[in-house]
């Protein structure tokens, strides 16, 4: 029997029982559910970086506000499928003081959690003009959103963004947008898995090319304002978070409130509609919906379906969060600068061991420490590289189902790894190392 961390029989049987067969293609949950029943049977505790879930507690403000709502009674009662009033006030505040961007109201709209508004907008988008039924994704990305495509039996296409930065994002951009055959242009920014960050020069071709083409941005912020190489906490004064809103009008903006407030266990996020794209009229619309309006059948035809309506006492807290920040009271981005330090050591300790960060460049510039981090290993691929690491007690996902066609890479989110975990991730490099000399 190997000598490993982690007892090398115990992870072999528990792969067995959990009926896999390559661990590079298991989905972020089927990893999860393996290391769980792994760390039950030996109570050894894995290096946890599978997850990209908040490792912070909620923001005060919002428990309380939600309490305070709960407790006056809207448990009972339905909440408007459009938002309260001051949730809808406050993101547009929100989207004007921190994107120094004017959206009014009515295309701000709560979501439960920016997974509900990304499969509204897909189910939307390739409804809106005939012939028109791809999105095309900005990889690598979140796997869920292909997930969602395929659940709707949904079109895509795909090209992994790195080797396409700065100037060289036009020609293959519009390589696909020209055909016509793409609704809509999806990407996170910071990016999941990557953590590269499109430069004004990146967003400006995309918004120029979503004007040439009509094609409408899906823009994901789940990670907002968590560039920390640029301070973006206070309101209404620059830098602002970038975004594509700079240089088009055809865009949908979706910000969560799981990562920059740490409130994801309440699945409450904001769509925020561009004001030319919520009242623009689709025709075709009309054979899926009572209105060829946009921003009418957003609401009223797509999220209604989905869900009637957000958590109403969530909306209660996120409008108190968001108030708190608008305000200047509650510092968002001070309270979640603990992820960049902590990528910052942990990065530091894969690289003394042998290893290299996959995706380590925005153009000619040093990538961020963040909430996420890529990283390999000379002479494995990811999946081989993954299914090595768990006996190692360390788990993550594989770049292989972000979309990445990095496919020796792993990724990494920094998260739920404990300040007092980080000695026993750095003797756990060593063994790996040790055993897996670099020739």
């Amino acid at each position: 029997m190997r000598q490993t961390p982690v007892n090398y029989d115990i992870v072999n049987r528990k792969i067995r029982e959990n009926n896999i067969t390559d661990i590079g293609n298991c989905t972020i949950r089927e990893i999860k559910k393996l290391i769980d029943t792994i760390e039950m049977e030996t109570g050894e505790k894995y290096i946890r970086m599978e997850m990209g879930v908040p490792g912070l507690p909620p923001a005060k403000v919002g428990v309380e506000a939600e309490i305070a709502a709960l407790r006056n009674g809207v448990a009972a009662i339905y909440p408007d499928i459009y938002g309260i009033p001051s949730l809808k006030s406050e993101i547009s505040r929100f989207v004007k003081n921190f994107l120094n961007i004017q959206i009014s109201t009515e295309g701000c709209i709560p979501t439960v959690g920016s997974m509900q508004g990304s499969f509204a907008a897909f189910m939307m988008l390739n409804r809106l003009k005939e012939g028109r039924n791809k999105t095309l994704f900005l990889d690598p990305g979140f796997p869920v959103h292909k997930q969602q495509m395929r659940v709707l039996g949904l079109q895509w296409e795909t090209f992994d963004v790195y080797d396409y930065r700065g100037e060289k994002l036009a020609a293959k951009l519009e390589s696909y947008l020209s055909k016509g055959e793409i609704s809509s242009v999806l990407y996170s920014n910071p990016n999941n898995p990557s953590w590269i960050c499109f430069t004004e020069k990146e967003l400006k071709i995309i918004g120029d090319l979503a004007n040439k083409y009509d094609v409408i941005v899906m823009e994901d912020l789940a990670y907002f304002g968590m560039d920390f190489r640029n301070d973006f906490s206070k309101p209404g004064q620059p830098p602002y978070q970038p975004t594509v809103a700079n240089y088009t009008d055809n865009y949908m903006l979706f910000i969560s409130s799981s990562k920059a407030f740490s409130y994801a266990g309440q699945r409450i996020g904001m769509m925020a509609i561009s004001d030319s794209l919520y009242n623009k009229s689709f025709p075709d619309l009309l054979k899926y919906y009572s209105s060829s309006n946009f921003g009418h059948a957003m609401i009223f035809g797509t999220v209604y379906a989905l869900s009637s309506g957000t958590a109403h006492s969530a909306q209660y807290a996120l409008a108190a969060i968001l108030k708190a920040v608008n305000d200047g009271e509650y510092n968002f981005v001070e309270e979640v600068k603990e992820y960049g330090e902590k990528a910052k050591i942990m990065k530091k300790m894969f690289t003394d061991n042998g290893f290299n960060i996959v995706y380590d460049k925005d153009e000619d510039q040093p990538i961020a420490d963040g909430f996420y981090f890529t990283f390999s290993y000379p002479g494995f691929s990811g999946s081989e590289l993954l299914a090595e690491l768990i006996y190692y007690g360390i788990s993550a996902i594989t770049l292989g189902i972000t979309g990445s066609e990095r496919t020796e890479g792993i990724r990494a989110c920094v998260s739920l790894v404990l300040r007092n975990q980080l000695p026993i991730l750095e003797e756990r490099l060593r063994w790996f190392q040790k055993d897996h000399p670099i020739q």
